[in-house]
């Protein structure tokens, strides 16, 4: 089944790639889900998460004829999604709004506050890191190929930033 749907996909994707606008909605309601966790889980706020999807979403409609294979397309749009989030904070720290505490109005998720309190202790780096592997699924040398770095230093990253989190939450158990 998985090799089914691995080549319906690449056959939406081809037919994306020539104008089928249907063929690329097909295709954005199959991932919308996982562009909006990463996005929600970078951004914190679900307003610029919708935002940055929706982004994304007209990027990668404009760009899609130029995919090149057709195998790297959900990576291809989460790195597209990557930079819409980057250009959010960066757009934060231009305005001195970084540290702006926004209220989580998103219950559909089951994680505990004690889990989000310890991936908003990570740098934003490592928020990206932490986000593609454990809600994008991609394994340490796609994640490198999105964010330009050695798939080494994507495990020791991911590695030293889940460590992060544990002694946040162990300190949370202890109090």
């Amino acid at each position: 089944m998985y090799n089914y749907q691995k080549s319906a996909e690449a056959v939406l994707i081809q037919r994306a790639k020539r104008g089928d606008i249907k063929a690329f909605s097909e295709l954005y309601s199959r991932i919308y889900v996982e562009l909006y966790r990463f996005a929600l889980y970078t951004l914190k706020h679900p307003q610029e998460a919708e935002d940055a999807v929706s982004d994304t979403v007209m990027a990668a409609y404009e760009k899609i004829s130029g995919l090149k294979k057709e195998e790297s397309f959900r990576s291809w749009i989460f790195t597209i999604l990557s930079n819409h989030c980057k250009s959010q904070f960066q757009k934060r720290r231009q305005a001195d709004e970084l540290d702006e505490d926004y209220p989580a109005e998103e219950s559909d998720y089951s994680v505990s506050q004690d889990v989000k309190r310890a991936f908003w202790n990570l740098d934003e780096e490592e928020r990206l890191i932490v986000s593609f592997s454990v809600f994008g699924g991609y394994q340490s040398d796609e994640i490198g190929q999105m964010l330009k770095m050695n798939p080494a230093t994507v495990r020791s990253r991911k590695k030293r930033a889940l460590e992060k989190m544990r002694t946040v939450l162990q300190e949370v158990e202890v109090s």
